[in-house]
């Protein structure tokens, strides 16, 4: 179920809203928060409702075990068990085929032809993400960050929480645990503002900016071969936008959504494009993930605490981690790698970089970002070969579709992303002003829905 369509707009929230503000106990609204989370995750295909019902109970578990034990053996058993099981389901749906078609790969270079099946796996939307909820759950339960709910519906609710289910943000228990604990008494009145407001702001980022981009950048790189230099670099910029504004207006209605029902989610996106440095652009883009992979990979591995190489050496490591957690493909894992040079190499020259002038440096990371997102998009290495050769040496060939409205376009959306407000900037209080410019705005989204077929958030086969 998308949340830029009629039947969520129209039918699953108002009633999830509804009955979720009539229910006077906690504990009736943990049951219906967590059907919910069941049914807009089940409307895609309820079967692997399954699968994320054996993850909730096997965390539950071990956080019970963790709770009550204090022998180091078994809670060390508590740790890991759950986490193998986890990391196993997420190995076979979303890495299986990637494993297989590379060990073929290299066993052909090798000289030997294995014939190694393919198999018809489905990956379940949202998968990288709830399993990053309950591994996370589970460490900070270990370590005594937090205690370990005994309420299943509690954890369960915020396992299934449908604002965050598919496409994040990655929110930790920690992070909401007291909002999870106050549901029975929170006002309805308290956030409401807030939260249309935040709904309404990431619905025109996904449905007026990001999928007006997808417009022509869709069909331009579907045809990449044939596109000219000036082509190119609009198609890679028009992505470059599109990708921004269609994760960040997700998340951002996630966090309308989240205030809706009293729960707090937190910033995913903090104008990542008005970064200055490497180090400042993974401070901006997926706070929820590169908070995750600095808390529970890289300080783990050493962090920074054991000298340069071994500082460089995690955060290539880290990076690595990064790009694959984003799909299946080389590719993925090349543009963790490349981002993994960025922050290396600013680490060893920022004393040289940090004077320059901050304009420069936006613009200079700015470029840096898009050169590594023709990774992030390609679908090969020959479309990433051919996407940055047409990029750096002048080609003849074919434009995007109306180009003059697809430069407009970008330009409305760089101001927006490297120039304006991003929704935690702006003032979301309501006056006579604010109130029309939202109606307007809410207007303009409906009306563009209803006049075509909702569009998939690029992050769901993440």
């Amino acid at each position: 179920m998308l949340f830029n369509s009629f039947i969520f707009l129209f039918a699953f929230l108002p009633v999830a809203y509804v009955v979720f503000w009539a229910l006077r106990s906690i504990q009736a609204r943990y049951v219906w928060l967590t059907l919910t989370g069941y049914v807009f995750y089940g409307y895609w295909n309820p079967k692997f409702c399954l699968l994320m019902a054996f993850s909730t109970l096997v965390s539950y578990t071990a956080g019970l075990g963790l709770s009550h034990w204090t022998d180091p053996r078994r809670r060390k058993m508590c740790l890991v068990v759950p986490i193998v099981i986890d990391l196993a389901l997420l190995a076979f749906f979303k890495y299986a085929n990637f494993a297989a078609d590379t060990a073929r790969g290299v066993l052909h270079v090798l000289g030997t032809d294995v014939t190694i099946p393919h198999l018809n796996i489905i990956l379940p939307i949202g998968i990288s993400f709830y399993t990053f909820h309950t591994i996370t759950y589970i460490v900070d339960s270990y370590r005594g960050v937090i205690k370990p709910t005994r309420n299943l519906f509690e954890f369960s609710t915020y396992v299934s929480l449908f604002s965050q289910l598919v496409a994040g943000p990655i929110v930790r228990f920690r992070q909401i645990e007291e909002d999870l604990e106050n549901l029975g008494t929170n006002d309805r009145h308290r956030w409401l503002h807030r939260g249309v407001s935040f709904f309404i702001v990431g619905l025109v980022e996904k449905v007026i900016v990001a999928d007006s981009l997808a417009a022509f950048v869709d069909p331009a790189l579907a045809r990449y071969t044939e596109l000219s230099t000036i082509g190119t670099w609009l198609a890679m910029l028009g992505y470059t936008f599109q990708l921004y504004f269609d994760f960040s207006g997700y998340s951002t209605m996630a966090v309308g959504l989240g205030y809706l029902f009293g729960i707090r989610i937190p910033q995913n996106f903090n104008s990542p494009y008005k970064a200055l440095d490497p180090s400042d652009f993974w401070q901006r883009w997926h706070i929820s993930l590169s908070s995750c992979l600095r808390d529970y990979l890289y300080i783990p591995l050493g962090g920074n605490r054991h000298g340069e190489w071994n500082t460089y050496r995690n955060l290539m490591l880290t990076m690595l981690f990064g790009g694959l957690w984003h799909g299946a493909a080389w590719t993925f894992v090349v543009w963790g790698m490349y981002h993994g040079v960025l922050l290396a190499a600013y680490r060893l020259g920022a004393r040289w970089w940090d004077p320059l002038p901050a304009r420069v440096r936006q613009i200079s990371m700015f470029f840096l970002v898009v050169v590594g997102w023709v990774f992030f998009r390609a679908t090969s290495f020959s479309m990433a070969a051919t996407l940055l050769r047409n990029m750096f040496s002048p080609v003849a060939g074919a434009n995007v579709a109306d180009p003059l409205l697809a430069a407009a376009v970008i330009g409305v959306a760089a101001w927006w992303a490297m120039r304006g407000p991003n929704a935690f900037d702006m003032n979301l209080e309501w006056t006579w002003g604010r109130r029309v410019a939202l109606t307007v705005a809410a207007a303009a989204s409906l009306a563009i829905i209803a006049g075509a077929r909702p569009s998939p958030f690029l992050y769901f086969q993440f």
